[in-house]
């Protein structure tokens, strides 16, 4: 059955066009001529649907709610990374919320492999998981114990779960002694991995992925990267990823999404984006001037006082 097609977001006549210039260049045709015309093509479910989707927040009752996404529209194919970038407090975090159903959509709607986040909420449960940077853990008890009992409530089975508990956390550089010592006694970053084992455990088919590398030193990123590409490409999983990395972005992702205050304002792939600004705007073909052309900061700039959206 044919996918809804998105409309693009209101905006500038300028800005669409600068949009559609970024977006992925169309295959051209075969020159080879047809034989006998086909039926027609059936467009695939996205394995991730963001149909123009607004959140607000009542930080005061004094002051008019505060618009933290703005008429976003998102597609991401089956298999498929996309990035999203965003200076803090542009919206990157709660787009993920909204999407793994931690915040509630005021406007548009959102569907995961078809299914519709709100009305079929325990079905899009078991297809996703998600890495934040402020990951919970219980900290008294040790990363094997923290991951069989995440196991136990996506139903995997306690010995499949840990072996597979045993050959992920090495992959991501844990020795298996260390698996039980009390995650207390851990370093952050070493706590960061054991979050991403805990979302790759129950092999979710859409992963979202919330600043993963955030904290690691570079030999840890280095292997978290390494990873997230084997993931896609053994599990043909999707994976939406926010990140404060340029060059992270550029690597692991085939789309990307540039946010500011709440709304797109630039999105296709990393080479046509760094041609983009390199033609239209004379800087040198850099996802850094991608990233400073389009929103006009830093990529850790402060948030204004009163942000809901505190990334």
């Amino acid at each position: 059955m044919p996918s809804t097609m998105l409309q693009e977001p209101k905006m500038t006549q300028d800005r669409a066009i600068e949009l559609e210039a970024a977006r992925l260049p169309i295959p051209a045709a075969d020159p080879s001529p047809a034989t006998e015309p086909g039926p027609p093509k059936i467009q695939s479910v996205p394995a991730l649907l963001v149909d123009h989707v607004t959140k607000r927040f009542n930080v005061s009752r004094k002051k008019p709610p505060v618009t933290a996404i703005a008429d976003v529209p998102l597609r991401l194919e089956r298999g498929s990374t996309i990035g999203i970038l965003g200076a803090n407090g542009s919206g990157k975090s709660t787009l993920i919320r909204l999407v793994s159903g931690l915040l509630t959509i005021d406007e548009g709607r959102v569907e995961v492999f078809g299914h519709d986040i709100e009305r079929e909420e325990m079905a899009v449960k078991r297809l996703i998981n998600r890495v934040s940077v402020d990951a919970a853990f219980f900290k008294k008890l040790s990363p094997m114990e923290n991951l069989l009992f995440a196991a136990r409530l996506y139903g995997v089975e306690i010995g499949l779960a840990r072996q597979e508990a045993v050959r992920i956390t090495g992959r991501l550089g844990i020795a298996e002694k260390r698996l039980g010592r009390p995650l207390e006694q851990m370093s952050r970053g070493m706590q960061q991995k054991v979050a991403i084992a805990r979302a790759l455990l129950t092999s979710p088919t859409l992963l979202l992925l919330d600043e993963p590398t955030t904290g690691l030193d570079p030999r840890s990123k280095l292997e978290v990267q390494t990873f997230i590409e084997e993931i896609r490409e053994s599990h043909d999983a999707s994976i939406v990823l926010t990140t404060h990395d340029l060059e992270e972005a550029e690597r692991l992702c085939e789309e990307i999404v540039v946010l500011n205050d709440g709304r797109i304002v630039a999105q296709g792939s990393p080479n046509a984006l760094k041609r983009l600004v390199a033609e239209r705007h004379g800087e040198a073909p850099t996802m850094h001037n991608v990233f400073m052309t389009y929103t006009g900061r830093s990529l850790d700039e402060d948030v204004e006082e009163g942000d809901p959206d505190d990334e």
